[in-house]
């Protein structure tokens, strides 16, 4: 009865290099410092007294920083290689984390947050590359799903502490994340020899012609179909908290414990689950699936009464979605890319998660000024259905069979 299960958990993290279980201690060590995103539209509205407007322009323009430094970061790890933009990326990232927390006016705070995305999100790139130079082919969906257990070890505690940190002082918290953006970047150079472009090129095998992710049809349908998902998944962090505070008066702790337990159903069963589930289905129906669960999240904020079984109900609901959607996102993109064109396929899929970062806060805050949280959860249902009814449609299509070779132009 116990063998079973401890051989299932063995057999999901057998196979997987010592580089990418290092690049998971880096990635834990920075998210554990994760603190300020969850808590910035609160910290907008509650603290600095600016509007759900200015609150969710804030959060537009971090998206808009995310677009410019997911851009030039795909170009500069395509470039110059991965290893060195990521130690620059968590450097600046931590400098200015420190910084924003002497920002009060708006215009200090909007300039300071775009500035702060742009390298964050240069990160992001470099380190998908990473993983994938650390990985094999047939690992390489479960090595990204380490690095989201990771991320999401790190999010669970940093979420709990944050809630704590934030009933005592909001400043904190900017402290934090930036010491933790520091330690993960000198920690990076303590684990993994620096990898030049150069030397991982040379030691490659043989690689297929470099093509353009921007070239690439059905890439680019993902990508449309990833936009509308990734604004409304992105409202669990953003405007899903003002809502848990505003409108269900629940403490920060509680928020906190909230996202908390996000992270610890993920790490408890993504890497099982992913397991299991890897080849079964083409990655498209897992994520159809997965947003779809995602929908059934938001129905439940609507539907069930304002309390704390409510809040955990949606959480777990939306958990599972996105258990189920960004392992195989992340499986589908890496499969159409080799390393001449990693870095620009990640900006690509980067970029998307940004303008969702942009358009999200931006409608969302219209929405609720006019219509209230109920229209705001009824219209992120809809988006999601369409949204997974467009990956489901483009999963049956003919030509996704042979999804790796052709649909360039």
């Amino acid at each position: 009865m116990i063998a079973n299960p401890i051989q299932l958990y063995k057999n999901a993290y057998s196979g997987l290099s010592r580089e990418n279980w290092y690049l998971s201690i880096v990635m834990f060590i920075n998210r554990s410092g994760t603190m300020v995103v969850p808590f910035m539209t609160i910290y907008c509205t509650q603290k600095l007294n600016f509007s759900i407007v200015q609150a969710g322009m804030i959060m537009s323009l971090f998206g808009l920083g995310s677009i410019v430094g997911a851009f030039f970061g795909g170009k500069i790890s395509d470039k110059l290689g991965f290893y060195y933009l990521q130690l620059g990326a968590l450097f600046s990232g931590g400098v200015l984390f420190i910084s924003l927390a002497f920002l009060e006016t708006f215009l200090s705070l909007a300039i300071g947050t775009f500035l702060l995305s742009v390298c964050n999100e240069a990160f992001r790139p470099a380190n998908s590359s990473a993983i994938a130079h650390y990985s094999s082919e047939k690992v390489r969906t479960r090595a990204y799903s380490l690095h989201r257990l990771a991320i999401n070890l790190g999010w669970s505690f940093g979420g709990a502490l944050g809630g704590f940190i934030a009933s005592i002082d909001y400043h904190l918290l900017f402290y934090v994340d930036g010491c933790t953006n520091i330690l993960a970047g000198f920690l990076l150079i303590k684990l993994l020899p620096a990898v030049r472009k150069e030397k991982a090129a040379k030691d490659a095998p043989e690689k297929p012609p470099v093509r353009s992710a921007y070239r690439d049809k059905l890439y680019l349908a993902f990508i449309f179909l990833t936009i509308p998902f990734a604004s409304s998944f992105f409202q669990f962090f953003i405007l899903q908290p003002v809502f848990f505070k505003s409108e269900w008066h629940f403490t920060e702790q509680f928020i906190g414990g909230l996202m908390a337990l996000n992270g610890i159903i993920i790490v408890t069963t993504e890497m099982v689950l992913v397991h299991k589930l890897e080849g079964r289905r083409h990655p498209l129906y897992f994520i159809s699936v997965g947003i779809f669960v995602a929908a059934l999240s938001y129905i439940a904020l609507n539907i069930l009464p304002p309390s704390a079984w409510a809040a955990v109900i949606s959480v777990v609901l939306i958990t599972f979605g996105e258990m189920l959607t960004m392992p195989f996102m992340n499986a589908f993109w890496i499969s159409r890319s080799n390393e001449d064109n990693r870095g620009e396929y990640s900006a690509l899929y980067t970029i998307a998660w940004s303008i969702a970062q942009i358009i999200g806060p931006a409608y969302g805050a219209i929405l609720i000024q006019y219509g209230g949280f109920s229209l705001f959860w009824w219209f992120l249902t809809i988006i999601c259905i369409i949204s997974s009814l467009g990956f489901m449609m483009i999963n049956y299509l003919e030509p996704i069979r042979k999804w790796k070779k052709t649909l360039y132009f």
